[in-house]
C-alpha cells in the first residue's frame, strides 16, 4: 500500500505503490480467467439506452487491451468503440485534437452524447474530453487512473517523462488542474492494491462545484482491472442510468462485501 509521508511544510508527499503490490500484478491473469468464465453470464448484467461508449487504453496500451470489456458493452446494447489510435505513448497538442476529434465524430454519428471510460492513463484523457466538450459527454468513469495533481502516485511515471519529455508551460498547467473533476457525472473506479497507480491517487476531490462525482473501491489489480467481473459488474452498473437521473452507487446488500465508497 502506498504511503503519504509530509515534508518540512506538511506538504504531502505521495509515493507510487509498494514494490509488493507491484509484483502482485501477476494476478491479473486470474481476473482475466474469471472474465473469460463468466463471459457468457455478462450478458444479463444491466442494460441501458445503448448510447456510445467510448473506450480509451492505458499508458502503453491499445485498443486490443479493451477489447473484452468492449465486447461485454455491446452485447449490452451499447454502440462501442475503441480509440483506433494505436498505442498510447505520446500525450501532445496533435494527439489531443486527434481524441477530440473522435468525440466530435461519435456525438455527430448518433446524435446524442456519449460516455467515455478510460483506463489508467485513458482514464485522464476521459476527463479532460470532458472538461473540453462537456455539452457531448454523458458520463465518464476512469479505472485506476491517476487523477490529481501529484504525478508521484503513479509508477509509471518515469517512463511517460522519458517518453513524453518534459511538458511545455501550457501543459504542465493542465497537468495541475488533473483533479478538477470535469463538470459531468464522474465515477473513479480504483483498488487499494493497485500496483502501477496508488490508490490515492484516484479518488476525486468531494466538493460542490460537481456533486456528481464518486469515487468506487473494488478488490482488482491494475492490469485486470478492464476484464475483472467485479469492476465489469461496475461499469454496467453505472452506465445503465438514465441521462439527466444520475444517482451514486449504491452499497446496500451483499455490494458492500466487496465494494467501498470514499
Amino acid at each position: 500500500m502506498a504511503a503519504v509521508t509530509k515534508d518540512r511544510q506538511g506538504e504531502e508527499r505521495p509515493k507510487p505503490p509498494s514494490i509488493f503490490w507491484t509484483l502482485m500484478e501477476g494476478r491479473a491473469a486470474f481476473e482475466f480467467g474469471s472474465f473469460l468464465s463468466l463471459r457468457l453470464a455478462m450478458r444479463s448484467l444491466p442494460k441501458g439506452d445503448g448510447h456510445p461508449v467510448l473506450v480509451l487504453p492505458g499508458f502503453v496500451a491499445s485498443d486490443f487491451s479493451t477489447r473484452p470489456l468492449r465486447g461485454v458493452l455491446k452485447d449490452l446494447g451499447y454502440k462501442t468503440y475503441g480509440w483506433g489510435l494505436g498505442r498510447n505513448l505520446k500525450f501532445n497538442d496533435a494527439r489531443e485534437a486527434e481524441m477530440l476529434a473522435l468525440v466530435n465524430r461519435i456525438y455527430d454519428q448518433h446524435g446524442q452524447k456519449l460516455s467515455i471510460i478510460g483506463w489508467s492513463l485513458g482514464g485522464v484523457f476521459a476527463r479532460e474530453l470532458a472538461k473540453r466538450a462537456p455539452e457531448k459527454v454523458r458520463f465518464v468513469i476512469s479505472l485506476g487512473s491517476p487523477i490529481t495533481r501529484h504525478r508521484d502516485y503513479s509508477n509509471a511515471r518515469r517512463l511517460y517523462d522519458v517518453i513524453n519529455g518534459p511538458p511545455a508551460a501550457a501543459r504542465a498547467e493542465q497537468l495541475s488542474r488533473l483533479g478538477e473533476a470535469p463538470p459531468v457525472p464522474t465515477t473513479s473506479i480504483f483498488s487499494r492494491s493497485d500496483g502501477v497507480v496508488a490508490w490515492r491517487g484516484s479518488l476525486q476531490a468531494q466538493g460542490d462545484e460537481n456533486p456528481q462525482i464518486e469515487n468506487i473501491e473494488a478488490p482488482a489489480s491494475h492490469f485486470g482491472l478492464g476484464v475483472n467481473p467485479l469492476v465489469v459488474y461496475l461499469i454496467a452498473d453505472r452506465l445503465a442510468q438514465s441521462e439527466g437521473d444520475w444517482k451514486p452507487f449504491d452499497h446496500a446488500g451483499l455490494r458492500k462485501l466487496f465494494f467501498r465508497k470514499h
